[in-house]
């Protein structure tokens, strides 16, 4: 099983400008390998560039420009060559299956923010100081520097990445760790309905709440934001609303994981086995296809874009994709068992009769069989039915 951890890292300030240039030269490497491969495909019959062609030319270029691109590591400049290729090949096949393919683009010294080091040892090393009390993390061409371990890795050091996020530097680790020990069987089953005014609702009724960071942070985010416009381009006083801005961002999405943090674990530690709808969440928050006036030739008639984007707001401020990813997460270390199910109708089957019509829900809270005549929370009925087909799917299956 595969962990990763994530540290802040304290570095000098020599040591920080030393990460800014290691950035800046691996988004050099990744732009000018980019612009080899167009231009091979577009001026040499179309020839495509693979990564081995490139990987072998990294010698010469090392060599070439001593300076910048070799005092760096050799396998973290594999590695984002390989980044560049597996953009190529999710070009290639959204190409292939029909989507809209976008292209991989130049990257900014700003939007190039990872360096990845695919083995601990080469070109960095993890803990190199195992017996100072303070924990550091060797990195080539930069030094040791300081980390924030707030918790102890488990496991085997697997691979190191810097990430730069506004002005803070972080080091991810991924750990190798063995099956851990799973939590006592609570003999507890639980069905959740993930929604929008309630954040998600159990099949026993219970409700938690959706506290909404981003609307409650969208006054100081808006103002920071018009503030932000008003700088001139290129000025301090832009770049300090720009961290500002940032700043409010990075609050918030932590609120946000604090939230799916906490509400996974309770799940997981007080049941056995949780059931929740495989929601396609790209395509619940896709905007609406325009709607062509046939009276007037260019001009398009009302498509309800507007009320559509305001449940797409609230459809990624509760975070559903990042708690369920989280959740999955969790019960595998716990030794549970989270299923996903089909979510259509389970908010429209009655779960005493079976009756399933759209009158069943007259409104977002209200479910009222037009069968049998059983009322409840609309929310609370389709946990019950996500639970059930969950069951069923979990018997089904093949040991």
């Amino acid at each position: 099983m595969i962990r990763a951890y994530k540290f802040l890292m304290r570095p000098t300030v020599g040591q920080t400008i030393a990460l800014g240039e290691m950035l800046r030269d691996h988004c050099s490497l990744y732009n000018g390998a980019l612009q080899e491969r167009r231009d091979a495909y577009r001026h040499v019959s179309k020839t495509s560039v693979k990564y081995g062609m490139q990987s072998a030319q990294l010698k010469e270029i090392r060599a070439f420009d001593a300076e910048r691109q070799g005092r760096w590591s050799f396998s973290s400049q594999q590695a984002t060559l390989r980044r560049l290729d597996r953009a190529m090949q999710a070009f290639f096949r959204r190409v292939k299956s029909g989507d809209t393919p976008g292209h991989p683009r130049f990257r900014g010294v700003n939007w190039f923010d990872t360096v990845d080091f695919p083995k601990d040892g080469d070109g960095c090393r993890w803990d190199s100081t195992p017996h100072d009390p303070v924990t550091r993390v060797r990195f080539q061409g930069i030094g040791h520097v300081r980390v924030n371990r707030h918790r102890q890795v488990v496991g085997k050091v697997k691979t190191v990445s810097v990430k730069r996020e506004g002005k803070r530097w972080y080091v991810v680790l991924t750990a190798e760790q063995v099956l851990p020990h799973p939590l006592p069987a609570t003999g507890s089953v639980v069905g959740i309905d993930m929604g929008i005014v309630s954040f998600l609702t159990t099949s026993g009724g219970e409700h938690v709440a959706n506290p909404r960071h981003g609307r409650a942070a969208a006054a100081k985010l808006e103002a920071s934001q018009q503030a932000l416009s008003r700088c001139k381009r290129r000025s301090n006083r832009r770049q300090k609303a720009a961290d500002k801005v940032a700043a409010l961002h990075r609050t918030i999405r932590r609120r946000r994981l604090d939230h799916a943090h906490k509400t996974a674990l309770g799940l997981v530690r007080e049941h056995d086995f949780i059931a929740h709808e495989d929601l396609k969440i790209r395509n619940m928050s896709a905007a609406p296809a325009p709607k062509p006036d046939p009276g007037r030739p260019g001009a398009f008639l009302s498509n309800g874009a507007a009320a559509k984007a305001a449940l797409n707001r609230s459809i990624a401020d509760a975070g559903w994709g990042v708690f369920l990813t989280i959740l999955n997460a969790k019960a595998e270390s716990a030794g549970r068992e989270v299923m996903a199910v089909d979510p259509r109708n389970t908010s429209r089957r009655c779960p005493e009769c079976g009756h399933t019509a759209k009158e069943n829900r007259p409104t977002q809270e209200t479910f009222r069989c037009v069968s049998c005549g059983h009322q409840a929370h609309a929310d609370a009925v389709g946990a019950l039915n996500v639970l059930r087909a969950g069951l069923v799917r979990r018997e089904t299956q093949p040991a």
